[in-house]
């Protein structure tokens, strides 16, 4: 194994505790029947107390318990209506009975439940979460100043809601964590061609990086569907010294290009003028043919011809 494949040592895996509750599906009950049956409960109640108001005069006793009767019937009726729950695309409802965990609807309608039962919403939307820009120090010790964007969706509403706290801000603080680590793992510019660098291997990076917060917000029921870099650069403080330093270094690259195109093409003319027979030049005007050549090709200014009417000895 390469380096390149191990890059920067980020830590063992996050362990986070197996999660206690798993989610499963609850569908309920067609919430049209109970719905008609709820109303119709509460008119037929008003109705019983209407009519059993009329009869006080005439027979008390029997227009009192129509009465109770009706009264009974609207309040059942009412806790009916109360069951009913709607459930919207991209929502789903987390159903709750005495604190026992039922199951979570997610089928989009009017549903019934109990109406005893608790039914919390959780949104299943996609959602985005954009870090600060966070200043800390690379691999090297030098400043950065780095920030991430993640999109993530909740797997696992059971998770989300009896694991964690608030499951929204558990994935915002575990997210700038991960960023942190990442950031202080790896170097902003890598010295070596096997090593992983912050701005050299941005796909391997962002990589890592969703890997680290998907391991970190698992137990929340939360997936992690992409994470990206959305700014990585150098301190302030910093910033005009290592521009002048990678300034440098690409002086240094170019420069090496120029000079192994300038040896391969003295080396080409050389064989040539050898191949034709145009000329025969022994080692002391070859040096020299070399080192004109090399200070044509190898120069930043244009040269000036000049006119040699003597010979190499004289």
């Amino acid at each position: 194994m390469t380096t390149r494949d191990i890059g920067v040592p980020t830590g063992a895996p996050v362990d986070m505790p197996a999660p206690r509750v798993h989610e499963r599906t609850v569908h309920g009950a067609p919430g049209a029947p109970f719905a008609a049956l709820g109303l119709l409960g509460v008119l037929a109640g008003v109705a019983l107390v209407v009519t059993g108001a009329k009869l006080l005069s005439t027979s008390a006793a029997l227009g009192a318990v129509l009465m109770v009767l009706g009264i009974l019937m609207v309040i059942s009726g009412l806790i009916t209506e109360t069951g009913l729950t709607a459930v919207i695309p991209g929502q789903a409802r987390v159903v709750q009975l005495f604190g026992r965990y039922i199951g979570t609807a997610r089928e989009p309608g009017l549903r019934w439940f109990s109406p005893f039962t608790r039914r919390r919403r959780v949104s299943t939307r996609i959602r985005n979460h954009e870090t600060g820009v966070t200043k800390v120090n690379d691999a090297d010790g030098n400043p950065i100043e780095i920030a991430a964007v993640v999109v993530w969706q909740v797997k696992d509403t059971a998770h989300a809601l009896y694991e964690v706290d608030d499951f929204v801000e558990f994935v915002n603080i575990q997210t700038e964590t991960a960023v942190r680590h990442i950031a202080t793992s790896y170097p902003y510019d890598a010295h070596e061609d096997d090593t992983l660098s912050l701005r050299g291997n941005a796909g391997e990076i962002t990589e890592k990086l969703s890997a680290e917060i998907a391991d970190r917000v698992e137990s929340a029921g939360v997936h992690i569907i992409e994470s990206r870099l959305t700014r990585l650069a150098y301190a302030p403080e910093i910033a005009q010294a290592m521009l002048r330093r990678q300034q440098a270094s690409a002086v240094v690259a170019a420069r090496t290009t120029i000079v192994e195109g300038a040896v391969g093409m003295v080396k080409l003319a050389l064989d040539r003028l050898d191949e034709n027979q145009v000329v025969d030049l022994d080692e002391e005007r070859k040096a020299a043919m070399v080192s004109n050549l090399l200070v044509v090709l190898c120069g930043d200014r244009d040269t000036q011809p000049i006119v040699n009417t003597g010979t190499l000895y004289t």
